[in-house]
């Protein structure tokens, strides 16, 4: 599985922002896409997760509302829509994938940036 983020850059706070990830490769061979992010100085941080078959999503509690996963019907585009944004969002975003019959996410794209200026 290959995985290509984009869709980062430097935006205002209060703006709004989407990321994507392309999915390419064994994609019937996915069971679950995630985020993650990390900033400057900080552990890499859990953004939310997506089962790729059913679409259901999971959001890390401390960003449930501005944060929403997605993915397009075809299943080859992950989505994350930030609202809001605020200074404390800058980070480098990551995709990841899980593969079916695997306990983690083996498969990662080289992140986006999203710096956020006040």
């Amino acid at each position: 599985v290959q995985l290509q983020a984009s869709g980062g850059g430097l935006v205002q706070a209060g703006e709004s922002l989407r990321l994507s990830c392309a999915v390419s490769g064994r994609i019937d061979n996915i069971y679950m896409m995630a985020w993650f992010r990390q900033a400057p100085e900080k552990e890499r941080e859990f953004v939310g997760n997506i089962i790729w078959s059913s679409g259901r999503t999971t959001h890390a509690d401390s960003l449930k509302g501005r944060f929403t996963i997605s993915r397009d019907n075809a299943k080859t585009t992950l989505y994350l829509q930030i609202d809001s944004l605020k200074p404390g969002d800058t980070a480098l975003y990551y995709c990841a994938s899980r593969r079916r019959f695997s306990s983690g996410y083996g498969d990662w794209g080289q992140g986006t940036l999203v710096t956020v200026s006040s």
